[in-house]
């Protein structure tokens, strides 16, 4: 792999799926940077925005079409002209996310968890776009083991709601669908490999596709 070409590997995931270590360890062992919620503070500087407005809006669809099922429109579709300060300040903050993983991605070669990093980056040939998933089983146990519910009840619940708000605002701002193989060059179940493996899947995949 030619280490002087600059290359950004983004994550989607379901709740519970170990995306989010995933994609550090894969950073970890590539020796580039790595980009979670800390993209939301920048993002917030950026467009001179309180970052606690960023951790509440953030991966979530317009507040107009929240409660709604997820729809495939497309950024800049007719949903758009619906009128309301909301709409117009996820707006405001869906560009100003988009603005800062472009100039990451022109800074270095990284790793993005989320954010519809892949979508921002669509018209750049060296982007790899994967999704990390795992049987409902698997991420409850995950999710209690981490603390974040008290029981397998909870956890599901969590993991479910959780999911619903990311696919609503993936599919809203793309013209993709959330998790959905078509959506990505990899999709990996992490219950069926431990995260070294799929460090060294995705590192092999990275090496043949950045020749």
């Amino acid at each position: 792999m030619d280490e002087s070409k600059k290359y950004v590997i983004t994550v989607g995931r379901q709740f519970g799926s170990g995306g989010r270590l995933i994609g550090q360890a894969i950073a970890d062992e590539l020796g580039i940077q790595y980009y979670d919620k800390a993209l939301l503070v920048e993002a917030a500087k950026h467009a001179g925005m309180n970052p606690e407005l960023f951790e509440r809006k953030d991966e979530k669809a317009p507040s107009f079409f929240s409660g709604l099922l997820p729809v495939n429109v497309g950024y800049g579709s007719s949903y758009s002209l619906y009128p309301g300060t909301s709409s117009i300040s996820d707006d405001a903050i869906y560009r100003a996310q988009s603005d800062v993983i472009r100039s990451l991605a022109d800074r270095s070669s990284c790793v993005i968890v989320g954010r519809s990093a892949d979508y921002a980056l669509r018209d750049r040939d060296n982007v790899i776009n994967i999704f990390i998933h795992a049987p409902i089983e698997n991420r409850i146990k995950r999710i209690m083991e981490r603390g974040d519910a008290s029981t397998p009840e909870q956890a599901r619940q969590l993991a479910e709601r959780t999911n619903k708000l990311r696919a609503a605002y993936y599919n809203f701002y793309t013209d993709k669908r959330w998790g959905h193989a078509s959506s990505y060059d990899l999709t990996i179940d992490s219950s069926l490999l431990d995260t070294p493996d799929i460090v060294a899947l995705v590192k092999q995949y990275v090496a043949a596709r950045m020749r």
